[in-house]
């Protein structure tokens, strides 16, 4: 397609997501409901027809020399077909935000004030690899009564094509327009281009992916955007830390899943705590196969790759990841606020007073304590799904759910009244 036929199909997909978000604006619970327990059943009749489109674009993930990483992010298979369907029906079965009542008052002046919940319009999402993004961006937009727009990556393309026909599926079912939940047919990047100008039809966008593709749409997008640039998670391992706790958390952490945003990419060890305890943290990882790059005394360590200024500060997405001795949790503090990027960071400590403050003294969009950074999640929190984690401090922070999704109105109810 040339550029001129992708900027038409775009205005045209643009114009029915505006006039589709009318109408869901004012859609009942109940047909929401029903579209998206429809898409789950949908999804999981189409499963076999799911995991074969999700071959070929393993197959071109590989071609394009995707890390292992990247390509458990895009791989498919059963167990996660049955994890998008119960994320599907998970949000379902929550409470739809759409014209809840935030908040309410009367004026001497005799106005009765409500502030309410409403849509923001028109969502668009800008998704890498991760083909479970179609299911869970087109549920949570479609709960909060807004259109969604997803432009999937190029290595999902297949996959998500075949998740979005269920999504469809739900909404033909229920009732609702099509047009509710769109997705982007082409791999062209000038789709996205587009969609960064469409200021007329888009609303907001939500980009989730990697450093390169954030930052692009960070420095590109004309539309107001939701997002992190990099998961640069920490884990501060505190002089007063249990030590079995601190070995299960910081394993996990680290190597449950290594590509995605929640995993820590910085183990920081107080001096205390190594006092005590030795490289116990770090010879953990070793063990796993992490490669661990050490500052300080750390790098001495049979096995550890002594660090550069470059290893902290930096997303790994791999079974990479930064350590340092730290001088207490001030010390810890110090650091994430030099090397951080506002996402999520944990503190294994059973001071009380010491997690207090870490608390109050980081700005992350999350904080933990004695527990997994890899909880850095929307379904983790109760929410089903997430359409990504924000970590700017402008309406929406940590993960974005439904109700992140609402803007408000302020509805004024008088009797005649007027103002002198």
């Amino acid at each position: 397609m040339s550029d001129t036929d992708i900027a038409a199909m775009m205005q045209e997909i643009g114009a029915k997501a505006r006039e589709a978000a009318a109408e869901l604006a004012f859609a009942s619970a109940e047909r929401k409901h029903a579209a998206l327990i429809g898409a789950a059943e949908a999804v999981w009749k189409a499963r076999a027809q799911i995991i074969e489109a999700n071959t070929l674009d393993l197959d071109y993930g590989r071609e394009k020399g995707l890390s292992p990483a990247m390509m458990d992010r895009l791989m498919l298979d059963e167990d996660r077909i049955r994890g998008i369907v119960d994320g599907l029906r998970t949000v379902a079965e929550q409470r739809d935000p759409v014209g809840e009542t935030i908040t309410e008052w009367d004026m001497a002046s005799g106005l009765h004030i409500q502030r309410v919940r409403t849509p923001l319009g028109v969502v668009g999402v800008i998704y890498e690899s991760r083909p479970n993004v179609t299911a869970d961006a087109g549920a949570l937009c479609l709960k909060s009564g807004n259109a969604v727009i997803l432009r999937g990556g190029s290595e999902s393309f297949h996959s998500s094509g075949a998740i979005h026909a269920c999504l469809v599926q739900g909404l033909k079912s229920a009732g609702l327009p099509e047009a509710a939940i769109q997705l982007v047919p082409t791999r062209d990047r000038a789709a996205v281009a587009e969609m960064l100008r469409a200021v007329e039809h888009i609303d907001v966008i939500v980009p989730r992916g990697g450093k390169g593709l954030v930052g692009l749409v960070q420095r590109e997008a004309r539309v107001p955007v939701f997002a992190h640039l990099e998961g640069i998670c920490h884990v501060y391992a505190d002089g007063d830390a249990d030590l079995e706790k601190a070995r299960r958390v910081v394993l996990n952490a680290k190597t449950r899943r290594t590509g995605i945003c929640g995993a820590a990419e910085c183990l920081l060890i107080d001096q205390d705590f190594y006092d005590k305890h030795g490289a116990v943290l770090v010879q953990d990882l070793l063990d796993a196969g992490v490669e661990v790059r050490g500052d300080g005394a750390l790098a001495e360590i049979v096995g550890v790759v002594a660090a550069t200024d470059d290893d902290f500060g930096k997303e790994f997405l791999d079974k990479i990841i930064a350590a340092k001795i730290v001088d207490g949790v001030d010390g810890a503090i110090a650091h994430i606020r030099r090397y951080g990027s506002n996402h999520t960071e944990a503190i294994l400590t059973e001071n009380d007073a010491t997690a207090a403050r870490f608390f109050e003294r980081i700005d992350s969009a999350i904080l933990m304590r004695n527990a997994s950074t890899q909880f850095a999640d929307g379904g983790e929190f109760g929410m089903g799904a997430e359409i990504g984690i924000a970590t700017g401090k402008m309406h929406a922070r940590g993960p974005v759910g439904a109700e992140q999704l609402t803007s408000f109105k302020y509805l004024v109810t008088g009797d005649g009244t007027c103002r002198p």
